[in-house]
Formats: structure tokens, sequence, C-alpha cells
């Protein structure tokens, strides 16, 4: 098996929403490469489980990195994909999207904006 490459993990973040299947995180690296994080335009018919997702990430991130640039490390390309060049963006310039140590911060206030309930001390699942 190929050398995987480095990769922080997140400790204590949420790995998923609990009764979906969708994941917040990941176990390891992807040895066929790391998934590019693109921004996923969000439509209208979306699910109220995949909004309740989008809410409860967002959550689980101003609550364990606050205002603060963060490493994507085992954070999910595809979660954070729904929420990036809006409520996430880059930290740094260049960024390497396809890069487990890319750099990424919360736009506060587009977030706040966008998911006001994701800044509320508990949120409800």
């Amino acid at each position: 098996m190929p050398k995987l490459p480095d990769m922080v993990k997140h400790r204590g973040f949420p790995s998923g929403l609990p009764g979906t299947g969708l994941q917040f995180t990941i176990r390891r690296a992807n040895p066929k490469g790391v998934t590019p994080i693109v921004r996923r335009e969000r439509r209208h018919d979306r699910t109220p489980v995949d909004t309740l997702a989008d809410t409860a990430f967002l959550h689980a991130l101003w609550h364990h990195f606050g205002d603060e640039p963060f490493e994507r490390g085992n954070l999910d390309a595809g979660r954070l994909s729904w929420l990036f060049g809006r409520e996430v963006v880059a930290a740094e310039n260049p960024f390497d999207a396809a890069s487990y140590e890319a750099m990424l911060r919360i736009d506060e206030s587009v977030a706040r904006a966008s998911f006001p309930a994701a800044f509320e001390d508990v949120l409800e699942v």
C-alpha cells in the first residue's frame, strides 16, 4: 500500500450528522489523491436533511475554530464544498484546493446571514 499523505485529524470534531450517514470528517487520507474542494451550488430543491447537515457542519466549524483560520485536515471535501466560496473561504493565497494542508476560514458575516442557527450555543438535530 502506498504511503498516505499526512493529514491533521481534528480531535473532538463531530464525525457526521447523527442518523443520516452524512459525514463531516474522513478517517484516513485518500491513497488515490486528495479530493479537491470545489464550490457546489445550493439549489432550492435541496432536502431539509441536506440543509440541516450544512447548518450542523458550520455549527461544528464555528465552535471548533471560531474566526481563526484552520487547516482542512480530515474535514470532508464534499461537505466543505457545499459551503466553500461563501460561508467558508480560502485563508491563503495561493490556495491549493487539493491539499490536506489548505488553510480555510469562516466568513462570519456571510455565514451568519445564511445559517444563523449555526451560531447558537446549542444546535438541536
